[in-house]
């Protein structure tokens, strides 16, 4: 007597290690026969281990139930295999349709064109943290100034609506970027007061 047949006999008496033992005994040999079958295309949708896993889900509540019994190592193997290709065609049925519909996404302009179009948080919280900064390093009669060029303005836009001179609006933006430059070549302790 062989060792599967050994194993079928515990298996009939209902034994949970013996239906583990099968499965081990087993499941290289059904996965072989699912990947055989598949095709490429499902491949993306399924697996050989997925059948055969809920193909033993099943079996268990089936062994454990109903007392299935089989007479012969050949009887179980049939069984088994009967099992296994019903499955696996269920799963072909239930995404073939689907894998037949789906297209990929033709694309009109280059993947790289795909970046986020918003800045991260990070940015809006560092961007936050410089404008403060800068108000605070300037009067406030240049809030104004600053606002327009943060709006994207040019120097002679900006100048026509504050109705300042363009060397002044220059000399304006220039010191404030030289206020920021000594605040940040501090160090930090020379900010405590």
């Amino acid at each position: 007597m062989n060792s599967i047949e050994l194993i079928l006999e515990r298996l009939n008496s209902g034994d949970d290690e013996a239906a583990r033992e099968v499965f081990v005994a087993f499941e290289p040999y059904l996965r072989k026969v699912v990947r055989r079958q598949l095709p490429a295309e499902l491949r993306v949708k399924f697996d050989s281990q997925d059948v055969v896993q809920s193909v033993w889900c099943d079996l268990l509540v089936c062994f454990r139930q109903r007392g299935t019994h089989f007479a012969s190592a050949a009887q179980l193997r049939a069984f088994l295999l009967r099992a296994t290709r019903n499955r696996f065609i269920d799963r072909v049925r239930q995404h073939g349709t689907s894998v037949k519909r789906e297209r990929p996404i033709e694309w009109s302009e280059p993947r790289s064109n795909l970046t986020a179009l918003l800045p991260r948080p990070s940015q809006v919280a560092e961007a936050g943290e410089l404008w403060a900064r800068l108000l605070r390093l300037c009067p406030a009669g240049h809030h104004e100034v600053l606002r327009l060029r943060r709006d994207g303005c040019t120097l002679d836009e900006i100048s026509r609506q504050t109705g300042l001179h363009e060397g002044s609006v220059r000399r304006i933006l220039r010191s404030l970027v030289v206020r920021l430059a000594v605040e940040d070549s501090l160090p930090p302790e020379a900010g405590i007061r």
